[in-house]
């Protein structure tokens, strides 16, 4: 285990610091599935033991990892996932993701539920960012959401469908995060919180106000995250269908990317609905536990659209090898969650820059050490499938 002292080198040195520094509730809330974990564990065990088909004698000198996406630059095909409440890991966690993406050269998506607002990170912007949404029933609510999207400079909505209901997390209900801290969930807190003085500093006196930020003005009355949780809880939309898409679309003009796919069929039909990109995603397993990992879905849905629509791919990227696995599969793209704010969270932006270099220079062995320069060149010929 690697001492807070030291620089960290991996993704799972980052988780480490990151529980080392976090209260408890929340480095679980981010750690952790639903139920039993199995398919969280199997997103990241999957994706270990697929192995790399290795090439020698090549002219690998030079290493381009650059790729394109809806008429963008990426430096790297990698962009951070929407993650809500990242803003209690890390002060102002979603500004200082924003500009570390940039420096990067790779997307950030602002989630509905980030404690930052859209328009707090656009200020910290140079370029457009994305925005995440989850339907609610109050479609006014939605509306008034994209409207805000899209005066924030936002060309480019990931729409979460795998959410209709709330998974079962069985470490949120242990810390008394589900369904709001009660009061020995709120004395358990307050004893903790003391115990980890980096974060109370930074988070819980400097990060202040500590509310969803875009939420702000549908639940005036709230107090508190729990407050807010509350209201989401309530709002989602069980009855949401592919019919919505439709009326989403007529409301938004940009790049629409639909994120939750877990089968070749409603791949296809996200295609259907015009989707201009689908994200493989078990919602990190967080939601459905017992369903398949990413990785091994990825090459089926590819399988299912062919090239009628950009493929991203997130759940168990933990390093740059994991990404040129990912795209060998079928992704052109992929997503982090936990390991850019499991980074944050134990150094802060500079920790978050320190991984992202870290992806790209595995992705740079990776790539030479199976006989490739080029993202383009990658395919399932560099796995060793046999």
């Amino acid at each position: 285990m690697p001492s807070l002292n030291l620089v960290p080198a991996s993704t799972n040195d980052y988780r480490r610091l990151a529980e080392k520094r976090l209260p408890r509730n929340l480095f679980d809330y981010i750690d952790g599935g639903a139920y039993g974990e199995t398919t969280l564990r199997a997103n990241t065990q999957d994706l270990a033991t697929l192995r790399l088909h290795q090439r020698v004698m090549h002219d690998v000198s030079k290493i381009d990892t650059s790729t394109d996406l809806f008429g963008e630059s990426l430096n790297i095909p990698l962009g951070l996932a929407p993650i809500g409440l990242a803003g209690m890991m890390a002060r102002r966690a979603e500004v200082q993701a924003v500009r570390a993406a940039e420096k990067a050269g790779i997307p950030f998506c602002l989630s509905t539920v980030s404690i930052c607002s859209l328009e707090e990170v656009a200020k910290a912007a140079t370029k457009p960012f994305w925005f995440q949404l989850y339907m609610m029933r109050d479609r006014g609510y939605v509306r008034g959401l994209l409207e805000r999207a899209k005066a924030a400079g936002c060309k480019t909505l990931v729409f979460t469908v795998d959410l209709a209901v709330v998974g079962a997390r069985y470490r949120d209900i242990r810390n008394g995060l589900a369904g709001g801290l009660g009061p020995m969930g709120k004395i358990r807190a307050a004893l903790e919180y003391p115990t980890h003085p980096a974060w109370a500093i930074d988070v819980g006196v400097n990060g202040k106000p500590h509310t969803f930020g875009n939420l702000a003005d549908f639940v005036p009355t709230a107090q508190s995250i729990s407050d807010f949780k509350a209201w989401v809880d309530a709002q989602f939309d069980p009855s949401c269908t592919w019919k919505d898409i439709e009326w989403l679309r007529g409301v938004w003009d940009g790049n629409l990317i639909i994120k939750g796919i877990l089968s070749p069929k409603d791949a296809v039909a996200a295609v259907k609905t015009g989707a201009d990109g689908i994200v493989v995603s078990n919602h990190g397993g967080r939601q459905l536990d017992g369903v398949s990992s990413t990785i091994n879905m990825t090459s089926k849905i590819r399988d299912a659209v062919g090239e009628r629509t950009n493929i991203i791919m997130d759940g168990g990227i933990r390093s740059g090898q994991d990404i040129v696995k990912a795209i060998a599969s079928g992704a052109q793209t992929v997503l982090i969650g936990r390991p850019w704010i499991w980074a944050l969270a134990a150094r802060g932006e500079m920790g978050l820059n320190g991984l992202l270099k870290t992806f790209k220079a595995e992705m740079d062995v990776c790539m030479a050490l199976t006989g490739i320069t080029k993202i383009n060149q990658i395919n399932h010929e560099i796995l060793d499938l046999d």
